[in-house]
């Protein structure tokens, strides 16, 4: 404790760049808890970038942790790279532009040309920006669906999707021998936009990511014709305008805006969880749709990487999953492409692993390849580059996670919430025009593959203790391993920290071609599924329930007694 305390120590004395750190310092002096969760540690720079709280300390989001993850990004940029360059971008979290303008000060100060957004703007803008002005790498300023408290910097490679392990790796290296207060190269951000180290990006590249964005469509005129009703919610993030722009250009005439939800703010006092998957993000779009008729409710998350929406059932609005939304543009764009007769020769989807098996089923469908991924979004956009390599990009079809993230079309290497709702509105176009709602449009999607009932459970370890027993749990589970639930027997064990899948029957291993990760999965001898990962960007593990079955009565039951049992499993 007493390192602990001269770090507190410093800090008061030090952290003067910031009006706001040095009065919550003294506020908790004394309070040896309130300052070991601060000073316990340093926030962890992977591959995800940094995440945590908005506050003082080595443990907190603030501009000392952010200068100094970027004189770390800088020095290993200035290594990799001849004249590198950066764009950056930032959401409307509390500080977010604070932040972004002063890691292009540090950038700047360190020799590298730094292109920053004027405005705030969705994840995806970012990663087109990175690759389309042959950027040497990207930063976003976000801490994506998570409460006000939070905020975050994501880095991306040149290929515009997240930096991989290697140059996360490296980077980390250069930031654990930086002294946040004295080993940091700065420069104030007017001064380095004088000296031209910073440019404004300009109109013309915002028109081109729409331009990539509308050739996205397969039904362009389905959307004119429809009448489509749409109300839609920023969740007071970043996706107010460029989701309006494109579903204007589209040809959608009645969108209706959440005014409450409308613009840029980082304490989102309608939604303090900001999160397009619960329904408390969709209450003040219910409200608004009282009284209406409207087809589709779109919410995008503050960062506009991620859209959630709730569809009309009767006099009602029902929420869709993730992995319902991504089976319905799955199934609508295999299909409408056949139909068409543009569906590529070897069409491609691609989706994480812990995203339902459905999809599976209904590429099996239309001969379509899917391809199995890890968790998080740079998989996806690493496969889409290295079919771009070998001339297959048109294979490309979608890309896919179960929380909420799609991609459709090449311009991006993460998950575009501004092309998904443009995608999403124009199938609920071209079922509107069949007198079909997309709540039955699922139901004959069910009807036709079977039940996949699937759901998340969500269990937080807070604080210094909280990831040793993370780290337990997941030992104990490789130790002993569960041999069935619900009753039903667990037939394959697949290790991604291992890269082994284990058939329990015969005893058979076989490799895993694909990164080591922390994740165990479970096959069950009925098609059912159960996978434990700890979340990369939170202090929570994930445990994710596909329950099959033929009929959704007896799939809830099935994931009710599975959800139990895994719950146990934490002790819970």
């Amino acid at each position: 404790m007493n390192d602990i305390n001269k770090l507190y120590d410093l800090w008061i004395s030090s952290a003067v760049a910031d009006k706001d750190l040095v009065p919550e310092l003294e506020s908790i002096k004394g309070d040896e808890e309130a300052i070991l969760d601060r000073f316990y540690k340093n926030l962890e720079f992977g591959t995800a970038g940094l995440r945590g709280v908005i506050g003082a300390g080595t443990n907190r989001m603030n501009v000392y942790t952010v200068n100094q993850a970027t004189q770390g990004l800088a020095d290993y940029l200035n290594e990799s790279f001849e004249n590198p360059s950066v764009a950056i971008a930032y959401d409307s979290r509390i500080k977010s532009k604070e932040f972004a303008e002063s890691a292009a000060g540090v950038l700047a100060a360190n020799g590298i040309k730094v292109y920053i957004y004027p405005e705030l703007v969705p994840t995806p803008m970012l990663s087109f920006a990175v690759r389309r002005l042959g950027c040497s790498s990207g930063i976003i300023i976000t801490a994506s669906h998570n409460p006000s408290k939070y905020n975050g910097y994501k880095c991306y490679d040149p290929n515009g999707y997240q930096m991989t392990d290697e140059a996360a790796e490296k980077t980390y290296n250069y930031i654990q021998n930086i002294d946040m207060f004295s080993g940091v190269k700065t420069m104030d951000f007017d001064d380095a936009l004088a000296e031209d180290m910073v440019d404004f990006i300009e109109d013309w590249l915002y028109d081109e990511f729409y331009e990539k964005v509308l050739s996205c469509r397969v039904n362009a005129d389905a959307i004119k014709k429809s009448g489509l009703k749409l109300i839609y919610t920023p969740l007071n993030g970043a996706g107010n305008k460029p989701v309006r722009k494109i579903l204007k250009k589209a040809g959608i005439k009645d969108v209706t805006v959440v005014k409450e939800q409308e613009k840029p703010d980082g304490n989102f006092p309608t939604c303090p969880y900001p999160n397009p998957e619960i329904r408390q993000a969709f209450e003040c779009s219910i409200e608004t749709a009282k009284g209406t008729d409207a087809d589709l409710l779109l919410a995008t998350d503050p960062d506009c990487d991620r859209v959630g929406i709730a569809v009309r059932d009767g006099d009602d609005y029902v929420l869709m999953t993730g992995n319902e939304v991504g089976a319905m543009l799955c199934e609508y764009l295999l299909s409408n492409l056949k139909e068409q007769n543009k569906l590529p020769e070897k069409p491609v989807v691609v989706k994480s692993i812990v995203t339902t098996p459905l999809i599976e089923a209904i590429c099996k469908e239309y001969n379509a390849e899917v391809a199995d991924l890890l968790t998080g979004f740079k998989y996806i956009g690493e496969f889409i580059t290295n079919l771009e390599k070998e001339g297959k990009e048109d294979n490309f079809i979608i890309g896919m996670e179960e929380s909420y993230g799609y991609l459709r079309g090449i311009h991006a290497r993460d998950k575009d919430a501004v092309v998904a709702s443009l995608m999403i509105a124009e199938m609920a176009a071209v079922y509107k025009l069949k007198e079909i709602s997309l709540k039955q449009f699922m139901d004959s999607i069910y009807e036709k593959y079977g039940m996949y009932l699937n759901s998340v459970m969500n269990f937080a370890f807070e604080g210094a203790s909280g990831m040793q027993k993370m780290a337990d749990i997941m030992s104990s589970l490789r130790e002993n391993a569960p041999t069935s639930f619900a009753g039903i027997k667990v037939v394959k064990i697949a290790d991604y920290k291992t890269s082994t899948v284990t058939d329990v029957l015969s005893g058979d291993i076989k490799t895993i071609e694909l990164p080591i990760s922390n994740v165990l999965s479970y096959s069950l001898e009925d098609n059912s599924k159960v996978i434990i990962r700890p979340s990369g960007t939170e202090p929570k593990i994930k445990i994710y329930i596909t329950a099959y079955d033929d009929t959704k009565a007896k799939a809830e039951e099935k994931a009710s007694l599975i959800s139990a049992d895994a719950e146990k499993l934490l002790g819970e």
